[in-house]
C-alpha cells in the first residue's frame, strides 16, 4: 500500500543520491549487502533484549534498501540480476528480523508466544511467493494491507514500544494474512478473466516439441521397417 502509493515520488527524489554515491565506487549489490548485515545486527540487538538499539539499526537497514536501486539506474546496471538479489536480501532480512523477534519472547514469554512471529513470517513469505508465481505467469499481484513496507513501520511501533510488541505481532499476522487473501483473489480473477501469454507461448513450444519428438520417432521407425 505504501510502495504503490510513494515508490515513484521516493525513487524521484533519491536519483540525485544514487548518482552521488555511484561516484564514490559504491554498488547496489554493496547496498544490498549492506542492508543484509544490518537487518542481521538489528536481529542480534532484538534477541539479547535491547529493542531500542534494534529499531534503530532496523530504521538504518531501510536507508541501503532505500538506495540500492536508485545507484543501479545511475550505474545503469539495473536488470534482473540485481531485482534477483534484492528480493532475496529481503527475504533474507525479513526472516532475521522476526526470528530475532521469536528469540527475544522464548527469552522473556516462553510457552507457545515465540511462534506468533514466526507465524508472521511464514505469511509474510506466502505473500512474497504469491507476487513471485503471479508475475512469473504474467499476472499482477501487487498491493495488500500489509506489504514489507508497512511490516517495518508496524514492527518498528512494537519495539519502540516494549509494551505494544506482542499486540502488534498479532496485528501484523492479521493483516498479512488478509493480505495474502486479497492478492489470491486478485490473480485468481485475472486469471478467470484471460489466459496469460507466457503461459500460452509454453503450452505452443511444448507442443511443437512433442510433435517434431513424434515425426522422428515415425521416421525413425519407417527406416528401420525398410532394413
Amino acid at each position: 500500500m505504501l510502495d504503490g502509493h510513494w515508490r515513484t515520488s521516493i525513487e524521484k527524489g533519491l536519483r540525485p543520491v544514487g548518482r552521488n554515491l555511484r561516484r564514490t565506487g559504491i554498488s547496489a549489490d554493496h547496498l544490498t549487502a549492506l542492508g543484509m548485515v544490518m537487518a542481521a545486527g538489528a536481529a542480534v540487538a532484538i534477541a539479547t533484549g535491547n529493542l531500542h538499539v534494534g529499531l534503530l539499526l532496523l530504521v538504518l537497514t531501510g536507508l541501503p534498501d532505500a538506495l540500492d536501486g536508485a545507484v543501479a539506474k545511475a550505474a545503469g546496471t539495473a536488470g534482473p540480476r540485481g531485482a534477483f538479489f534484492d528480493s532475496v536480501a529481503d527475504r533474507i532480512s525479513d526472516s532475521l528480523l522476526l526470528v530475532g523477534v521469536a528469540w527475544y519472547l522464548a527469552t522473556t514469554e516462553g510457552g507457545l508466544m515465540p511462534l506468533l512471529p514466526m507465524a508472521v513470517l511464514a505469511a509474510s513469505l506466502v505473500i512474497s511467493y504469491e507476487r513471485a508465481k503471479a508475475e512469473s505467469l504474467g499476472f499482477n499481484a501487487k498491493g495488500g494491507v500489509m506489504e514489507r513496507a508497512e511490516r517495518i513501520v508496524v514492527l518498528g511501533l512494537g519495539l519502540l514500544f516494549e509494551a505494544l510488541l506482542i499486540p502488534v505481532l498479532w496485528v501484523m499476522l492479521a493483516l498479512t494474512l488478509l493480505t495474502a487473501v486479497q492478492r489470491f483473489v486478485k490473480v485468481w480473477r485475472q486469471a478467470s478473466r484471460e489466459r496469460p501469454p507466457v503461459l500460452t507461448a509454453r503450452r505452443a513450444s511444448r507442443r511443437r516439441a512433442a510433435r517434431s519428438a513424434s515425426t522422428e520417432w515415425r521416421r525413425n521407425l519407417r527406416s528401420r521397417s525398410r532394413r
